[in-house]
This record gives structure tokens, sequence and C-alpha cells, in this order.
């Protein structure tokens, strides 16, 4: 495939996009790669990190290696995800403590647009494929109510397994990796590891990573060549249950104490902005959430010019 610099720099945007997305509790980095169309080479690309490459390494040496695993893509697109994580990760913390209606807001209205977009992808509707669609969108919603785990085992085998499972939910539209991490209770564990230098704990989770990450990727790129529109149903149905988790109107039910001895909310349910004691903030949150939905049609319109 060739790419000029230009190119790579617009593809370390959408990464940037994808890492801030993914530094929001709620929020896809996959819902981001999807609608900004480098979804299934990002699946393609990662599923290429198999035994196969090191035979290509060793036979071919790295120059051939690095093609075949498309590095210059990965490279630029996980260079934008971890500059984004690090420039925004604290602004993205001031919103979420400080504006979360108008935050949620944002995202609700791009991710609510982000659904028409994939689903005028799917290009065979039939019954089953409805069915598909409505079975993963109450499955994300299922998935949205479900109260946290307070604390759940830090065994390194636990934490090998919350891993490999979190960072599949991370590259599937609608599910953010991080939130299934709170309903695993593992959360805490990796952040104490990490707070604590716990180098054994840190290792073990970024091996279930990526062993969750290689594998998941070949099963959902496989259904893409075989099964395109009901595994384009699936997704979307994903999105369309994960809006109740970006709903921005909260109630909270339930606190817990975080690592630095600050309660922060726990278990949350969905109101309307009219039940939200406090200021609503409904003007500016519905023109936030309109901002949000007309840059993901702008940014339909603008690949199709390019097509």
């Amino acid at each position: 495939m060739g790419r000029n610099i230009k190119d790579y720099i617009v593809i370390g945007l959408k990464g940037m996009a994808m890492g801030a997305a993914d530094v929001v509790p709620g929020v896809s980095g996959g819902t981001i790669a999807f609608i900004s169309g480098i979804y299934e080479e990002l699946l393609g690309s990662i599923s290429n990190v198999n035994l196969g490459l090191l035979k290509t390494l060793k036979k071919d040496g790295l120059k051939a290696a690095w093609k075949q695993v498309n590095g210059n893509f990965l490279a630029a697109l996980f260079t934008g995800i971890f500059v984004s994580i690090i420039s925004l990760a604290k602004a993205i913390k001031y919103l979420l403590e400080n504006e979360p209606i108008l935050l949620w807001s944002f995202f609700f209205g791009l991710v609510l647009a982000s659904i028409i977009y994939i689903a005028k992808q799917i290009y065979k509707w039939n019954f089953i494929t409805v069915l598909v669609l409505i079975f993963g969108a109450f499955l994300a919603y299922f998935i949205t109510t479900l109260n946290p785990m307070v604390s759940g085992d830090s065994s390194l085998l636990y934490i090998f397994f919350a891993g490999a499972i979190a960072i599949c939910a991370m590259i599937l539209p609608g599910i953010s990796g991080s939130f299934i991490l709170v309903l695993l209770g593992a959360y805490k564990p990796v952040l104490d590891a990490v707070n604590n230098r716990d180098f054994k704990m840190i290792l073990v989770f970024m091996v279930g990573a990526i062993v969750g990450l290689l594998t998941f990727s070949k099963i959902l790129k496989w259904l893409f060549a075989h099964y395109k529109s009901l595994t384009l149903a699936a997704l979307t149905g994903f999105i369309i249950g994960s809006l109740n988790k970006i709903w921005p109107w909260k109630e909270t039910l339930t606190w817990r104490t975080n690592s630095h001895g600050v309660k922060v909310p726990f278990n949350q349910q969905s109101i309307t902005p009219f039940s939200f004691e406090g200021d609503a903030q409904l003007t500016m949150a519905i023109i936030l959430a309109i901002i949000g939905f007309v840059i993901i049609l702008g940014m339909e319109k603008f690949a199709d010019y390019k097509k």
C-alpha cells in the first residue's frame, strides 16, 4: 500500500483520536478506528503477527517482516495513541471531573452518528441480520448495567485472563476495555501494580493482553472475510447498547474510594436531564452532541470525496 508522509500523519491523528477515546471509561477506541476507516486494516495488520512472521524474519530479514506486518501503519497509529494518552489524559480527567455532562454529550453525539455510518455498510439485510443486531444491542446494554466487582482475585492467572478479555473489548466498537476491567474487579489491582511498580503483575497483564489481541483479531478478521454483514450488524448492536454507558445524565447509586483516597462514583444509572439534580446544562449538551454528530458526518463525506 503506497503511502506518503501526509498519509502517515493522518493515521497518527486517527491514533490520537483512538487514544483520547480509550482514556474515557465507557468509550471504545475501536469505535473511533471503525468510523475513521482503519478498523479492518488494523485487524489485518495485528493478525499478521504470528509464527509466519518469524519465518519471514529468519528467511527474508527485518525489512520483509516489517512489510508483512504493515509496520509503518502500526507504528504511526500506536505513536498517535501513545502521544494522545500522555498528552490528553490530564485534560480528559479534568473534564470528567468538572464537566462530565458536556464531555459525555459530545461523545454521545459522536457515537450516535457512528451507528448510522456503520449500519449503512451492511449490504445484506434480512431477519438473521436484524436478530444479530438486536442481540448485540441487548448484550452490550446488559454489560453496561452490571454491578462492578469491588475487588477481584489478584492472582497472576486471573490478571492474565483479565488482560486478555479487556483488550478484546477494547478493539470491539462500543465496548470499553477499562470498563470491563472495572466489572472484573481487576482495575484496582492493575492500577496498584502500576503505582507500586509491580513489574511481575504488569508483565503478566501485558502478556494476557497480547495473547487476547492476537487471538481475537484473527477471529474478527475471519468473521469480516466470511460473514461481513452479520459482523457489522453485531458491532452496530454493540454500539447501540453501549449508548447507555455514555448517556450524559447519571444518578450515582453507590460510591467507592479510589487509590488516591478520593470518593468516586461506583454504580450509576441513566436518568432524564429533567430528573437530574443540579444544572443539567441541557442547551450546551445538545449543542456539543450535534457537534460530535456533525464531525462523524463530515468524516464520512470527506472519505467519499477522497474515493
